[in-house]
């Protein structure tokens, strides 16, 4: 898919100003950050962002926005050998079309003769924390996927003794090229696959690899306030790259347990209270839980199943906010169950009173049956 324009990106004319510029990323980062996002919405504002990055990161760049304001993207791609490289005439334009022939096939370049490099994969590890770590942050240990050098090699991938030759395919560049005409495709070489060396006689320790998988453990720091669904980055903790690439990194992702009485909601925490027939009918003080102790609230007198009590600031402080968000208490009033026949006779003789004392003491009830009565015509 071809790139959009780095100006229609950001949303400023091609004559912006530098504080134009910056504040349209601004805004555009904070609204596409992934960690803002959750769900099916994540992926595509993700690619977003990175889209916006990419782009300030050219234009707010004096000497990189110049070699993009006359060659486009082939001014400012890495891997052509055009625009902003300083190539003259019909060569630079030439070696230009051959780099991007070359991106079709995956390259990745390592530089003027050099032998190529790739960037390591991206890991992922899924950590499940409670609502209570979440809400503090901790400190915790996770063991993943490393990589260690081989010791009777020394790294180099070839028995101890012997040495790795130089490819004679690539001549130790780790790539090979075809012209025709004026492009130039560029591939990696098949048969040092873009290392430049050839073993003829592998290490038995690590099959030639120069290193060998372990397991570490790695401290991470998880930050208060996190929710479920965001990620944390741990730099250069992905795979290894290849030929001396960079490593990927890894990416933490939580999951948040289940909680016994708490569901959250954003900031927000909401609970159920239960409480008896009487203490909703006479009305009384009780407690309730939040994620740090006891509250009391003041139950009404004839308090019925769904009013919501809110206590401001019980909640939890998320990453990026500056106060805590509230916890909600949702009433449920229990009816009582196994009576006894005396208990029996006082709920009767009690509903007797009630309905002597007419429509006053069941509004709500009283209120429904006249709906009734309109819609059956009765």
């Amino acid at each position: 898919m071809a790139k959009r324009d780095f100006y229609d990106v950001l949303g400023v004319a091609k004559n912006a100003s530098e504080e134009e510029i910056k504040k349209a990323y601004r805004k555009l980062a904070m609204k596409y950050h992934p960690d803002r996002h959750q769900g099916d919405d994540a992926k595509d504002a993700e690619a977003k962002f990175k889209e916006v990055k990419e782009a300030y990161e050219m234009l707010s760049d004096a000497q990189k926005r110049a070699a993009y304001d006359q060659y486009g993207h082939a001014g400012v791609d890495p891997n052509m050998r055009g625009g902003a490289g300083g190539a003259e005439g019909f060569g630079g334009f030439g070696e230009a079309f051959g780099d991007i022939f070359g991106d079709i096939f995956g390259q990745q370049r390592g530089g003027r003769g050099g032998r190529q490099v790739f960037r390591g994969g991206d890991l992922s590890y899924a950590m499940e924390v409670t609502l209570e770590e979440a809400a503090a942050g901790k400190d915790a240990q996770i063991r993943i996927p490393g990589w260690e050098e081989c010791d009777p090699c020394g790294g180099s991938g070839a028995k101890k003794g012997t040495s790795a030759k130089t490819c004679g395919t690539c001549q130790g560049s780790g790539t090979v090229q075809m012209r025709q005409g004026f492009f130039s495709v560029q591939q990696t070489c098949p048969h040092c696959r873009g290392s430049g060396k050839i073993i003829s006689d592998p290490c038995p320790s690590c099959s030639g690899q120069g290193k060998l998988k372990k397991q570490k453990t790695l401290e991470v720091k998880i930050p208060a306030g996190i929710d479920d669904g965001m990620r944390i980055r741990s730099t250069g903790n992905g795979e290894p790259g290849t030929n001396g690439g960079p490593p990927g990194d890894l990416y933490i992702e939580i999951r948040l347990k289940k909680h016994d009485i708490f569901e959250r909601d954003g900031d927000d925490l909401h609970c159920s209270v239960p409480i008896s027939f009487t203490k909703a009918a006479l009305g009384g003080e009780i407690d309730v839980p939040t994620l740090n102790g006891k509250a009391a609230i003041d139950i009404p007198e004839g308090t019925q199943t769904g009013k919501q009590f809110r206590l401001r600031g019980k909640g939890i402080k998320g990453v990026r906010a500056s106060y805590p968000g509230d916890l909600y208490c949702h009433i449920t009033v229990e009816t009582p169950v196994k009576l006894t026949e005396h208990q029996r006779k006082l709920l009767k003789e009690f509903d007797e009173s009630l309905q002597k004392g007419g429509a006053k003491h069941m509004p709500t009830g009283n209120s429904w049956t006249d709906k009734l009565k309109g819609l059956f015509g009765a």
